[in-house]
């Protein structure tokens, strides 16, 4: 049995726009890829709302992604396949990122989970760097403007060129999840039921590629 971890924010944990609560395991992402994949796979859901790439939010500090990693990967082990989406919560107005430097950000994670599996489980997992859907054009009718304007929106769409450029160099599979899924109206930033059904499907051809 191969186990494949999903590491990432509120799209990962299931977040639902309208209430805030979170969609049913058979409908969230990762809880649709593992009914995808079957019994020959085991799925871990490692989501957390407002987690980012390597900083700490200045409310609630705990949600760095980079603190939560080792201890993570240590706690599942031995994994065969990381699917990381993380990076929206970094377009957030108090950080002043661009996407370059979201992706980047985003490589160290990659770096740690290199060095970290080879050393505690003598392998490295296949690596599916997931650039994120972009934030919705409707942003500032959202609950979340304020946290999120307009420049997020047009930073978002250059996910794509920055974290392939980052997969590339470290040697992930590349994955643009824009390409398939777009936010809600609601809110511009969480996915719709029909959003993680696709992302699931997708991704569930990736990670049978990389099992290949």
């Amino acid at each position: 049995m191969k186990t494949v971890l999903c590491y990432g924010d509120s799209n990962t944990f299931g977040y639902v726009p309208e209430t805030g609560m979170r969609y049913p395991r058979d409908v969230r992402y990762p809880g649709r890829l593992q009914l995808l994949l079957g019994d020959e796979y085991s799925v871990i859901e490692e989501g957390c709302n407002g987690r980012t790439t390597i900083y700490d939010d200045p409310i609630d500090g705990w949600k760095n992604g980079l603190d939560y990693l080792r201890p993570c990967l240590s706690s599942h082990r031995p994994i065969d396949i990381v699917i990381m989406m993380l990076g929206s919560n970094d377009l957030k107005a108090t950080f002043h990122l661009t996407a370059k430097d979201i992706a980047e950000s985003a490589g160290k994670l990659v770096d740690v989970i290199r060095e970290f599996t080879a050393e505690k489980q003598g392998f490295v997992p296949d690596i599916i760097l997931v650039s994120p859907p972009e934030i919705g054009k409707d942003i500032r009718h959202s609950p979340f403007y304020g946290a999120f304007y307009e420049e997020a929106v047009e930073e978002s769409k250059k996910f794509p060129v920055n974290y392939r450029a980052v997969a590339d160099e470290k040697g992930c599979i590349f994955f643009d999840a824009a390409k398939y899924i777009y936010p809600s109206e609601y809110d511009s930033l969480h996915l719709t039921p029909e959003g993680h059904m696709i992302l699931a499907e997708k991704l569930a051809e990736a990670v049978k590629e990389a099992s290949a």
